[in-house]
């Protein structure tokens, strides 16, 4: 028979191991329920619920998209990138959208005219962007939290009950206490934990009422710092005057509700087999052609097009390198198998790269390698388009709707403009024709 210590013994080590265990499990969950965090003090106070996966394709053919939020929105920047992107890399789906943007505007603001301004014309889709307001430009305040909960929820449901589904967006993040603000208070970083905190109340309201997430603060804030970091203190994020990104920040809010909305990013595949001479291309992309190693191409799919500098925070194509926007959004590849030859000179348009011929058989991106590239003149039609018709879309609202006109005879203001608004949506669609392009591949 074991002896009474030998069992106290046992049990302790038990009890130890157990506890351990625990401990452990604890520490796992704990870790599981928050992003992942740089290892710099920087970041030690912030703690920022770990974002919802997303899951399947909530878009649907013909859907239409309201665009939604305060003076970052009517900025028509990051809401121009959306739209031009589903106009020309997804133009199977046949999306439409309208932006709503209004300066100074929170959730609770929004809430009192959306259904004079944006659900008369029943969209089918929504992205909000509500926040960078209400947080009032100071420190964090329970009220403040419950205040903010209650008017985003209000929004969510509002859009439900119209049958809309929502992709809800977080706030971005700031760069600078708002100068202009007079009633601003606390520091900085204040600022920017009150922005993570409705960020994280977000993720409660999507989950609670059912709807996508479209992350913007963590993404923005870490990558704002990783910029600065690489480029030097003065590249914004979050723009110059510290509420207002530039095209870079934009790129960034663009790619998480694009994300949100479970767009793959496939633009399509060229597949080359030098050895048999033959070609091939996924939908949205015709072979015209393939000798002597040139293959023509007309695809009525493009890729999303961006120029300019790595390091100014002004450049779309400086905010697709701190995301991964072409990785995930933007891959139009090109696979050439069968040669015979070590490495590869591909020629698209004007511009040429040379490739090995294992990274030629894995495949390439050339939106990512070709920032001037064949479909460069046309999407910019596109985009441009896009652009005027926005820019209408906030006179049409702002300053008709809620001016004299719409204020006198709602319902005729809205034929009148509707009809203006028409014209500027049909130029986009006749911007979007067939690219004919040529890739050369030449052994080196």
């Amino acid at each position: 028979m074991k002896s009474p210590m030998c069992f106290i013994k046992k049990l302790a080590s038990f009890i130890f191991i157990a506890g351990l265990f625990c401990i452990v499990s604890c520490v796992s969950v704990q870790t599981s329920e928050f992003e992942i965090k740089p290892a710099d003090p920087f970041f030690e106070k912030f703690t920022p619920t770990k974002a919802p996966e997303t899951k399947g394709l909530i878009l649907k053919t013909g859907d239409r998209l309201a665009i939604c939020g305060d003076s970052i929105t009517e900025q028509k920047k990051y809401s121009r990138i959306m739209e031009t992107y589903l106009t020309v890399c997804v133009p199977q789906l046949k999306i439409t959208a309208r932006q709503y943007g209004w300066s100074g505007e929170t959730a609770e603001g929004f809430l009192a005219r959306m259904t004079n301004d944006c659900l008369r014309f029943h969209p089918t889709i929504a992205t909000t962007c509500y926040g960078m307001n209400d947080y009032k430009y100071r420190p964090y305040d329970e009220a403040n939290g419950q205040w903010y909960h209650e008017k985003y929820t209000a929004v969510v449901r509002s859009f439900k009950d119209a049958g809309a589904r929502v992709v809800l967006g977080s706030p971005g993040c700031v760069g600078k206490v708002a100068s202009w603000v007079k009633t601003a208070s606390g520091t900085l970083e204040e600022h920017n934990l009150h922005l993570c905190k409705l960020r994280n109340i977000d993720i409660e309201i999507a989950a609670k009422e059912h709807v996508r997430f479209a992350d913007i603060f963590w993404p923005m804030f870490t990558a704002g710092y990783v910029a600065q970091q690489k480029y030097g203190p003065d590249y914004a994020v979050a723009g110059k005057d510290g509420v207002h990104p530039g095209m870079a920040g934009q790129l960034i809010m663009a790619y998480a509700y694009l994300k949100a909305m479970g767009l793959d990013g496939d633009i399509g595949t060229f597949m080359v087999n030098l050895k048999n001479n033959r070609a091939k291309a996924t939908a949205g992309h015709k072979i015209n052609g393939f000798k002597n190693g040139t293959l023509t191409i007309t695809s009525s799919k493009y890729p999303f097009c961006a120029t300019g500098e790595a390091n100014q925070d002004t450049s779309i194509r400086s905010g697709m390198a701190l995301v991964p926007f072409n990785e995930q959004l933007n891959r139009l590849r090109l696979v050439v198998k069968g040669g015979t030859a070590a490495k590869y000179k591909v020629t698209w348009g004007e511009e040429s790269r040379t490739y090995s011929a294992e990274q030629l058989a894995t495949g390439i991106n050339l939106a990512e390698d070709f920032a001037v590239n064949p479909f460069l003149e046309a999407f910019n039609k596109v985009d441009e388009a896009v652009a005027a018709k926005q820019a209408y879309e906030t006179t049409q609202i702002k300053r008709i709707f809620h001016g004299t006109e719409g204020k006198a005879d709602m319902e005729t203001a809205v034929k009148k403009t509707e009809a203006e608004r028409a014209l500027l949506a049909a130029a986009i669609q006749a911007a979007l024709v067939p690219v004919t392009h040529t890739i050369r591949i030449e052994a080196q």
